[in-house]
């Protein structure tokens, strides 16, 4: 290139005669603002001197810094300009001399300035609300174009009035939102140049904090060790900081207080009364701060803090006792004395007792005093946090009181007789006994003796004659006053003889119903004596202790169909009174029992009960035995019936249930028959062991248990839908589990197969081939007549073969069986001998099946050859044995399908197969499709069974196929 230059250089100068050009590269220059470029002076011609001159014509030295020129041979001179700025713009001339030749050249140099982003910050903040000024700054020349985008869409000013793009290229978003929050995109063009830069500024949009208080009060309970708790929620961008205060002083963390991490929560341990007040919770954040009074009312408990005992006398005027009590709120102070509760302004209908309160004490008034006032006196302070209870004791000084009491007293002579003096007195009181103004006892009295206790004197007398019944005198004596008050002893009398109303007869049984006697003596009866006899002969008696409110007697030991004479008398401490006059009555003849009366006990164990029973009339004939039965009363079914025998009286009933209600029956039997049953019902306590329901929970569930309901519901309920998808679309998580563990092949892959009549190859190392067995109903459906079976889940996927007209294939049933391990032919084992084993030939070799493309003709013998082993389980050798031709009516059940047999001869339930075959699809066995198989098998082994099923019918159809041929159902190893 430069030897061409001078080439044109040398031409030029020969053409010019020796005159000198200057030219200047590049002829024009651009620079954009601190950017550098040269310029090369080319002198042609013999220069001895080139130099440049700046814009303002002066000679550009060397020694500038901006601006450089450098010789840098006698043709050439470089101007370099280094980080031009806009002062460096200008004409710049190149001069050129030669002794007093001259020649220059310009060149214009243009300065711009590039896009420049002065001031972009990012990221902006504003708050929310405000006007915001988003700054982004930029100088070039010309000036640029400024385009805003937000969300990578160009900001419409004119579509939303929110927004302007200010002079200076600022956007003003007026009252800023926190949705306008994000990046924008500053960008800045020059059309002219083409050029274009921009900045990602990114805005955050500051939310001043919101405030509330989750309870704008709480109360709290002083002197307790009770804590409160304060909280308040607080929101804002960015997440604001809460920090408490009290009378303005700011909380921390103490002894004292204890907030939570992110300030929220404020406890106050140990609250006392000087807490309360307000408490401020204050949010602060960049865009500013908030707060929140949340007021502490601190309540107290009521405290009695003065109540003393005060002493009366009775009959004095009056008597006031005092209570005072503190507490906040208020307490309200009430009185109570036995069981009678007075309050504030309350007074008795006598005007006795009155109540007056002021602020916190109040003040029970007793007017006329009287004994009775004496005694303990509660004063309660409440208030609607609690209450106090405090007793003082009114003690009363009163003359002695003798209280009232039976005046007279029976006995009879030689028994004693207590006379009693109960007296009342504060203080304590004396007590002497007297008769005829002696005190007794005395020095000539041995029967009479005197007892003492706090507040009862017993007088004891022996009457030895009639002298000793008379009255006697108790008087009692304090410092109050005495009291004295007559008693009467009373010589006692035998009964009078009751009255028989009513002989009710039964067999062997009477039961005499009778009145009381008019006159008991004066002393209680303690006995009754009945006697009985056949007319004309001695009376037989018995005695019956008397019982309260004792009506009836019943006799016993009595002869049927016999004439009887009773009479009763009442015997009393005295003695036995006179004798009723006599009741004739007949008994029954012989007949069934008088039902049982029943008694139930329950034991130590509450499940267990003992059932006594009282016997009643045997009806003239003895007992021979009871019968007990017994049953829940909400079940119909009786427990077996219990025989127990004549001389017992109860029976105990264990392993009943808990809390359950029974009802129980005795029968008692002679020989006559059984009498009416003696019913009665009783409820059994409850476990011991149950955990009763708490008090006050509404349901007997918790939540745990409730959840836990809802999920099994919930599974179950998925189940349920899976289940349906299996067995309608063969879809779900069952039909997944039954492709991929069981091999069993998806619909898609099953239609695919029995129409191309191709099975799934295994797909493992061996690559050994898999049979393909085929049952005997896929040979007979085309002789059958019928239609061919609609294929199923357990049809093999093969097309089936046409059967030869004029020989009949022996064919080997497979059925799976969880009862037994082997499966014998039906009844074709008893037409001949046992059969040889199959040799294996070249004809059912696994090459020469291989070899042949197409199904087995049907007019040929089929091949027979050795079951091949589809499991991974253990091998077991199969003993063949003979199997016979079926018979002529191949429509017949036994003609379609072999009975499945246990090894002992008994029909096994779950292997059996009736009924004819077209009503029941071949089985295939479930295996694992990724086994390899061996040619050596007499077994196959079924997953589906917990055993290997062995085929003693070694004579079955198979054609065997490579495992290296293609998968015609896309489904590998899943038939």
């Amino acid at each position: 290139m430069l030897q061409i230059r001078d080439l044109v250089w040398g031409l030029l100068f020969a053409g010019c005669a020796a005159a000198i050009q200057v030219q200047i590269t590049p002829t024009q220059g651009e620079i954009s603002v601190g950017e550098s470029k040269f310029f090369l002076c080319e002198v042609v011609g013999d220069a001895k001197d080139i130099d440049w001159f700046s814009p303002s014509g002066e000679k550009i030295l060397p020694n500038r810094p901006d601006v450089i020129v450098s010789r840098t041979d006698e043709a050439t001179a470089t101007l370099t300009i280094y980080h031009a700025n806009v002062d460096s713009a200008g004409i710049y001339k190149c001069v050129a001399r030669s002794g007093d030749k001259e020649a220059q050249a310009t060149v214009q140099v243009k300065i711009f300035q590039k896009i420049t982003f002065d001031s972009a910050p990012s990221p902006q903040e504003f708050n929310e609300g405000d006007d915001a000024d988003i700054v982004c700054d930029v100088v070039s020349s010309p000036p640029p174009t400024i385009i805003w985008k937000h969300k990578g869409s160009r900001i419409q000013v004119a579509k939303d009035v929110r927004y302007k793009i200010m002079d200076n290229g600022h956007l003003l978003i007026r009252g800023i939102k926190k949705i306008d929050e994000g990046m924008y995109n500053c960008e800045a063009r020059i059309m002219a140049r083409g050029e274009i830069d921009f900045r990602m500024i990114k805005v955050i949009v500051n939310v001043l904090p919101t405030i509330r208080a989750r309870l704008s009060e709480v109360n709290a309970t002083a002197d307790i060790a009770s804590s409160a708790l304060l909280a308040c929620d607080a929101d804002g961008f960015p997440e604001p900081t809460v920090t408490w205060a009290h009378n303005n002083v700011v909380l921390q963390t103490d002894d004292k207080y204890t907030l939570s991490d992110d300030g929220s929560e404020l406890l106050i341990k140990s609250v006392k009364k000087v807490d309360e007040g307000d408490y401020t919770c204050i949010a602060k954040n960049k865009a500013g701060e908030k707060s929140q009074e949340v007021s502490l009312n601190v309540f107290v408990r009521p405290k009695i803090t003065y109540l003393d005992n005060q002493t009366a006398s009775e009959f004095d005027e009056l008597v006031t006792l005092t209570c005072e009590a503190s507490g906040d709120p208020t307490p309200a102070i009430s009185w109570s004395f036995q069981n009678t509760v007075f309050t504030e302004g309350e007074q008795s209908l006598d005007r006795n007792i009155v109540v007056r309160s002021h602020a916190r004490v109040s003040s029970l008034t007793l007017k006329n005093i009287l004994f009775t006032y004496a005694g303990e006196y509660l004063c309660t302070a409440t208030n609607s946090i609690g209450r106090d209870n405090k007793h003082m004791y009114l003690e009363v000084r009163y003359a002695p009181k003798i209280l009232p009491k039976n005046v007279a007293m029976h006995t009879w002579e030689g028994n004693a007789a207590n006379i009693s003096c109960e007296v009342e007195a504060h203080p304590a009181a004396s007590v002497v006994w007297s008769r005829d103004g002696l005190q007794l006892p005395s020095a000539n009295t041995t029967n009479v003796k005197v007892y003492n206790t706090p507040t009862i004197s017993y007088l004891e007398i022996t009457p030895d004659s009639q002298y000793n019944f008379g009255t006697y005198n108790c008087t009692a004596t304090n410092v109050m006053g005495s009291e004295s008050k007559e008693f009467v002893l009373i010589q006692a009398d035998v009964p009078s003889s009751p009255v028989i109303e009513e002989v009710e007869p039964f067999s062997s049984t009477a039961v005499v119903s009778f009145e009381e006697p008019d006159s008991i003596g004066g002393v209680p009866i303690i006995k009754y004596r009945v006697e009985w006899r056949l007319p004309g002969q001695d009376w037989a008696g018995k005695e019956y202790h008397a019982d309260d409110e004792m009506t009836t007697i019943t006799i016993v030991g009595l002869k049927p169909e016999t004439t009887y004479e009773v009479k009763m008398s009442a015997i009393n401490g005295k003695g036995e009174g006179e004798s009723s006059p006599a009741s004739t009555f007949r008994t029954e003849p012989v007949r069934e029992p008088t039902a049982p009366k029943l008694v139930v006990k329950v034991q130590e164990r509450g499940n267990i009960l003992k059932v006594n029973w009282i016997k009643q009339d045997d009806g003239g004939s003895p007992i021979k035995h009871y019968l007990v039965r017994y049953k829940a009363k909400h079940v119909s079914d009786w427990k077996p019936e219990i025989r127990v025998p004549h001389n017992s009286e109860y029976v105990m009933l264990s392993g009943l249930d808990w809390n359950t209600e029974y009802e129980i029956r005795v029968v008692a039997e002679n020989q006559q028959g059984k009498s009416e049953p003696g019913v009665i019902s009783y409820r059994t306590a409850t476990d011991p062991t149950t955990i009763p329901d708490e008090v006050g929970t509404g349901s007997a569930l918790g939540t745990g248990a409730i959840v836990g309901i809802l999920i099994v519901v919930f599974f179950l309920l998925l189940a349920g839908v899976d289940v349906t998808c299996y067995f309608l679309n063969k879809c779900g998580l069952l039909m997944c589990i039954a492709v991929n563990f069981c091999g069993k092949a998806g619909p898609g892959a099953k239609g695919k197969d029995i129409e191309e009549g191709q099975a799934a190859f295994t797909k493992d190392e061996s690559k050994e081939p898999i049979v393909e067995v085929r049952t005997e109903e896929e040979q007979q459906t085309p002789s059958q007549g019928g239609a061919p079976t609609e294929p199923n889940e357990t049809t093999p996927l093969t097309d089936p073969e046409p059967a030869a007209a004029d020989t009949t294939s022996p064919v080997v049933n497979l059925l799976p069986s969880a009862g037994t391990n082997s499966v014998a032919g039906g009844g074709a084992a008893a037409q001949g001998g046992p059969a040889p084993p199959v040799e294996a030939s070249p004809q059912n070799s696994p090459a020469a099946a291989a070899a042949r493309p197409g199904p087995l003709n049907a007019n040929a013998q089929p091949d027979v050859g050795p079951l091949v082993d589809l499991s991974d389980g253990p091998k077991a050798p199969l003993v063949p044995e003979p199997v016979s031709p079926p018979p002529a009516n191949a429509g017949g059940p036994q003609s379609q399908r072999d009975q499945v047999k246990a090894p002992d001869g008994s029909q096994n339930k779950d292997s059996q197969v009736g009924g004819p075959a077209e009503d029941q699809a071949p089985k295939v066995l479930c295996t694992d499709s990724t086994t390899p198989s061996h040619n050596d098998g007499k077994t196959v082994k079924a997953d589906g069974t917990k055993g290997e099923t062995e085929v003693k019918n070694a004579a079955a159809e198979v054609k065997t196929v490579p495992s290296e041929a293609p998968q015609a159902n896309g489904n590998e190893s899943k038939a």
